[in-house]
C-alpha cells in the first residue's frame, strides 16, 4: 500500500498530532503518497458552532502549513492537499467557491449527516428507520454525481440494523452509482480497528459481488494510524473473506 488519502489534523477537534508527525509516520511505514483530508469547514450560519470540523477561517493556515511541508518533504513523499467533505444542498456550492481560492488537489465524500449537520440526523446512529437509509443513499448518490469527489469514504457508515433485504435494496443503489461513475468505495481502517459499525460485512460482501472499485483509507486521527493494513488485526482477513484486492492503493484524483 503506497498511498493513503484519508488523514486528519487537530483542526477537526477530535484528532491529535502535528502534520509533520503524520508525514514522518507515513514515510516510516513505506508510503509514497500522503493525502491530508481533514473534515471540511462549512459556511454555516454565524450562530452555529460545529465542534467536529475546522472553522472557515482556518482554511488558509491548513493550506499554508501543508504547502510548506509538501515542499520540505518533496524528495521523500508526495503530499496531497484535500478535505473530507459533506455533500449538502444548502452549503456545497458556496463551500467549493471558498475552497477553490486555495491550493487544492482533491476532496473525498464523507456523508455523516442527512440532509446536513444542522437540520438532519447523524448517519452513524443506530436506526431501524428505512426512511433514514433512503435519505442517506439519495444524498450520497447526488453528491457522487457532482463529479467532484475522488472517492466515497466509509460508504457504509449508515448504521441501519433492520432487515437485510431493506439494507440491500438501498445500499445496492450506492454500489451501482460507484460502478457507473467509477468512484471507489473506501474500506475504512480506523472503523475496523476501533470497533465501529463499519466496515460492514453485509455491505462489502454485496459490493464485492457486484464488482465495485475499492480504496483503503487509514482515516488517520493520530500519527500511529498511518500504517499498513496488515498491522490492523483482522483487516487482511476481512479483505480476503470478501475477495477484495486493492493493489498499491494509488487512485486517480479528480480535479475539484
Amino acid at each position: 500500500m503506497l498511498a493513503n488519502y484519508h488523514t486528519h489534523t487537530v483542526r477537526c477537534n477530535h484528532a491529535s498530532g502535528t502534520e509533520r508527525e503524520y508525514i514522518e509516520s507515513a514515510i516510516k511505514n513505506g508510503f509514497k503518497i500522503l493525502g491530508f483530508s481533514d473534515h471540511v469547514p462549512q459556511p454555516y450560519p454565524a450562530d452555529y458552532d460545529s465542534h467536529i470540523r475546522m472553522k472557515m477561517s482556518e482554511v488558509a493556515n491548513y493550506t499554508d502549513t501543508l504547502v510548506k511541508l509538501r515542499d520540505e518533504y518533496k524528495n521523500d513523499i508526495e503530499i496531497k492537499i484535500g478535505y473530507e467533505v459533506e455533500y449538502t444542498h444548502k452549503y456545497f456550492d458556496k463551500l467549493l467557491k471558498h475552497l477553490r481560492q486555495y491550493p487544492l488537489d482533491y476532496i473525498i465524500q464523507g456523508q455523516h449527516f442527512a440532509p446536513d449537520e444542522i437540520e438532519g440526523f447523524y448517519a452513524g446512529a443506530m436506526t431501524e428507520d428505512e426512511e433514514k437509509v433512503s435519505a442517506y443513499v439519495d444524498l450520497a448518490i447526488e453528491g457522487m454525481e457532482t463529479g467532484c469527489f475522488s472517492y466515497f469514504a466509509h460508504p457504509d457508515l449508515i448504521n441501519y440494523v433492520g432487515p437485510d433485504e431493506i439494507f440491500q435494496k438501498h445500499m445496492k443503489r450506492v454500489i451501482e452509482a460507484s460502478i457507473r461513475l467509477n468512484i471507489p468505495l473506501e474500506i475504512n481502517m480506523l472503523g475496523f480497528s476501533t470497533d465501529r459499525n463499519y466496515p460492514c460485512d453485509r455491505f462489502f460482501s454485496l459490493a464485492a459481488a457486484m464488482g465495485a472499485p475499492f480504496v483503503i483509507g487509514c482515516d488517520a486521527h493520530n500519527p500511529i494510524d498511518v500504517r499498513q493494513p496488515e498491522t490492523v488485526p483482522g483487516f487482511s482477513e476481512f479483505l480476503k473473506k470478501h475477495n477484495i484486492t486493492v493493489g498499491d492503493n494509488i487512485i486517480e484524483l479528480r480535479p475539484v
